[in-house]
């Protein structure tokens, strides 16, 4: 090869290294700007969630005492049992007592006519 051939040579492989280059700085340019738009909209996003977890934590307790508040467990045999017992043994000692201590009867008033007079 000569030399004017290798020049020429040097020459294309230089402008084909060169369009290269700014094909690639341009490709970082781009891929730098798309990395800070997505790094925006992770913040954005994340800013969002956080905000809806609180509203969902928040609304998640109140829905927690509105359950607690309305929701009614059903009594267990023993409990009921229980309760019953307590009110047949309070109605057992009201009865003694009122029988021991006499009832107040109340007696048919007998009303005198006024025009026996």
């Amino acid at each position: 090869m000569t030399e004017a051939e290798a020049q020429s040579e040097y020459d294309k492989v230089s402008q084909e290294n060169k369009v290269t280059k700014l094909t690639k700085d341009q490709d970082v340019k781009y891929k730098t700007k798309e990395a800070k738009g997505l790094d925006k909209a992770v913040a954005e996003y994340s800013s969002d969630r956080e905000g809806l977890q609180t509203e969902l934590s928040a609304v998640l307790e109140y829905q927690a005492k509105i359950d607690k508040t309305c929701i009614s467990e059903a009594e267990t045999y023993e409990e009921r049992k229980a309760r019953r017992e307590a009110e047949i043994t309070g109605l057992k000692e009201a009865l003694k007592i009122l029988s021991e201590e006499g009832v107040f009867l109340q007696k048919p008033r007998h009303l005198r006519s006024v025009a026996a007079h």
